[in-house]
């Protein structure tokens, strides 16, 4: 009875993380190894490109600690990939999703497309102005507080703000938003992560923290010295590639358009070659303070980062 009990316990939180874009369960069975049956399908829509900012919102009580993994994050990922870095870098994984900007413009016959993000804005609402229990369509709102054209907004909630379906299916979301800019309008994407420190770390925080069930392996030591925020990366980070190559639920995904498989939610809980159900791949590991990572960022930071899908060999790429 109790092996029965297991079983229908792990397949529920298995049917969970499959529907959240930043969990943490592998799905290599959905994988395709063969490129003319793609995993990912383009629907013909736009992708981010050009210039675009990155806006944070800081909602609730982060330390500047904090606040600087996650900003030096997103100087990691415009920093040009070269021989001169550590290797491998936040900016190669990055690289991958150049890809999928190659595949339209060959589709299309156009010109190639090119992005370029530049952390812009740092926005920080630290007393809670809207409580600590926020709805969807309050994080639209915070959302908006960044800019509203040529745009990704990330809003980052702290480990004592719910959020509707946090911890219940999801980790975080994105999604877009118009706004009407000089008279004109305009699309901006913005990001939603929450900090499962307290609420859910063995969901969101995984592999930093054993998960809540199926196979039970010792937690790794997160590369920045906080299970929190390394876990908010690790669904950020994800999000963020998820954003780019489907910003208006009409790029490149698979599955319905509400609960869509992305670049990264494609390669749920791969992080290093050798990655199975439980652990998460052969990856790098410090020799100082013991912490697992695979990519190495601005200010000599350490980060674990999701694999992406790649659209031209239908398999799940790694940086280690």
């Amino acid at each position: 009875m109790a092996s029965i009990v297991f079983f229908v316990k792990l397949f529920t939180l298995i049917s969970l993380l499959s529907s959240c874009f930043a969990s943490r369960t592998t799905l290599n069975s959905l994988v395709k190894e063969d490129p003319q049956n793609q995993l990912l399908h383009y629907h013909k829509g736009t992708l981010l490109h050009g210039k675009i900012s990155i806006n944070l919102i800081w909602y609730g009580k982060f330390k500047p600690s904090q606040k600087a993994i996650v900003s030096d994050f997103f100087t990691s990922l415009s920093n040009s990939p070269s021989s001169h870095q550590n290797q491998p870098s936040v900016a190669t994984w990055w690289k991958a999703t150049e890809k999928y900007y190659n595949l339209v413009s060959s589709k299309k016959n156009s010109s190639p497309l090119s992005l370029s993000l530049h952390l812009n804005k740092q926005i920080v609402e630290e007393n809670y102005p809207l409580g600590k229990s926020l709805t969807n369509k309050q994080i639209v709102q915070l959302a908006s507080k960044g800019e509203q054209k040529d745009a990704i907004n990330v809003v980052l909630t702290a480990s004592d703000v719910t959020v509707d379906g946090f911890c219940v299916n999801r980790c975080g979301s994105h999604g877009s938003k118009s706004a009407l800019v000089n008279d004109k309008n305009y699309k901006f994407a913005y990001i939603w992560v929450g900090n499962a420190e307290t609420q859910c770390p063995g969901y969101c925080a995984w592999p930093f923290h054993q998960p809540l069930y199926g196979p039970q392996s010792p937690p790794l030591v997160a590369p920045n010295n906080d299970l929190g925020l390394d876990g908010m990366i690790i669904s950020l980070s994800g999000l963020l590639a998820g954003t780019v190559t489907n910003p208006f639920g009409n790029g490149f995904y698979q599955g319905p358009m509400d609960a869509p498989l992305e670049a990264s939610s494609a390669c749920q809980g791969i992080y290093a070659n050798g990655a199975y159900p439980g652990y998460a791949g052969d990856l790098l590991v410090d020799p100082t303070s013991g912490a697992s990572y695979n990519a190495h960022g601005a200010n000599g930071r350490k980060y674990l980062l999701p694999a992406i899908y790649d659209p031209l060999t239908s398999k799940c790429s790694t940086l280690v």
